[in-house]
């Protein structure tokens, strides 16, 4: 199995798993649902509906292949989806912290670009 083909199948995974979790949801007007672009190579994991009066419609993970490379554009988990990619064997060098700014990037513990 080729790299790409490997980070696709960890990204799968990770987003199945959160999936899960978000879906266990009490509130039944929220809907958790994944998005698989693997031509663009975009995965994301959006949660919509409505809580109350307030309508949301919110991007909890934003993932992208690029370079071969792991980025990171939006994470809005407790415990950082880059941490489920290294448990799941991407190596730290492969993961890309996309939401920080790339002059930041060179301090964190993960690939720069």
């Amino acid at each position: 199995m080729d790299r790409n083909q490997q980070y696709r199948s960890v990204i799968h995974q990770v987003l199945n798993d959160y999936y899960r979790l978000y879906s266990q949801s009490e509130n039944p007007n929220l809907e958790t649902m994944i998005l698989n672009d693997e031509i663009q190579d975009q995965y994301l994991l959006l949660r919509m509906g409505w809580d109350g009066d307030r309508r949301i419609n919110r991007t909890v993970i934003h993932l992208r292949l690029r370079d071969g490379k792991v980025w990171v554009e939006d994470d809005w988990t407790e415990q950082g989806v880059a941490t489920d990619l290294l448990e799941m064997g991407v190596e730290r060098e492969a993961i890309v912290l996309g939401f920080q700014p790339p002059h930041l990037r060179e301090h964190t513990e993960f690939a720069a670009a």
